[in-house]
């Protein structure tokens, strides 16, 4: 048997200190990789798509012909462009629900077109005026339920809302919104 001096001895326990270290390290840089991809997947599904949502509250743009027309901004908040914005609207007496939504026969439905990252459409309907002459006497509510549905390359979502007319501002309150 070969006896080992102090250096050697010193050596050795220092290479498998070493060895240890480089196992932890790269144990740790493992662990690391795989919370990045976690993130990742987190960015992918959250970050890295389209966001609609309104820039406006629902405003009286102008009373012509026994009609009041009322308009909204939307706006592409997202990175990524929505393909297709469909806009579903529906105006009654009594307030809707969510799941009006779902009823094709109970809403209207118009096509917006696609909407880029940033950028901003209009979205216009029309009240008549004898509806809001009732509801500015106190004889009649009037409630809007808009929803702005959106597809992009890994699904579809939709931002809604339901709003109520203020006669004594001549505007639209929202009284419940939620995103899908």
């Amino acid at each position: 048997m070969v006896d080992l001096g102090p250096i050697d001895q010193m050596a050795s326990i220092a290479t498998a200190v070493g060895t240890l270290a480089l196992v932890a390290l790269f144990w740790m840089a493992l662990k690391q990789m795989g919370e990045t991809q976690k993130l990742s997947k987190v960015q992918l599904e959250h970050r890295f798509r389209p966001w609609i949502g309104p820039t406006t509250a629902i405003e009286l743009l102008s009373s012509a012909d026994g009609r009041h027309q009322f308009g909204i901004k939307i706006k592409n908040y997202g990175e990524l462009p929505a393909s297709n914005v469909v806009t579903l609207f529906s105006l009654r007496n009594d307030k809707p629900t969510r799941e009006i939504v779902k009823k094709p026969d109970a809403v209207e439905s118009q096509n917006l077109g696609p909407l880029l990252p940033n950028m901003e459409k209009r979205y216009w309907f029309f009240v008549d005026s004898d509806l809001v002459q009732k509801s500015k006497n106190n004889d009649s509510q009037i409630f809007v339920m808009l929803y702005f549905s959106y597809e992009y390359r890994e699904g579809k979502n939709g931002y809604g809302m339901i709003s109520q007319f203020d006669p004594k501002t001549n505007s639209f309150i929202h009284k419940e919104m939620w995103v899908d």
